[in-house]
């Protein structure tokens, strides 16, 4: 029987490859602990992450943070 490993589908592999990194640099900006007058403070991650990572595009930062933030809000989920 033989098997067949799934083609990869994921098309921004330069993002994958420092998520977690950069995951690190952002996380805090996810707390609603830290928050600036009531307003989270996301638009600060998207500054880190340029700041850090100058050779990711603007719309691939964009796809970061949408990621990141998933990550951080289902690791909050209690299980």
């Amino acid at each position: 029987m033989s098997t067949t490993v799934p083609a990869e589908r994921r098309q921004k592999l330069q993002l994958r490859e420092v998520f977690d990194g950069a995951y690190a640099l952002v996380e805090p900006f996810f707390d609603p602990a830290n928050t600036w007058g009531g307003q989270t403070l996301e638009h600060l991650a998207f500054r880190v992450m340029r700041d850090h990572y100058p050779q990711v595009s603007s719309e691939e930062i964009h796809i970061f943070i949408v990621a990141a933030r998933r990550v951080y809000d289902e690791r909050r989920i209690p299980r």
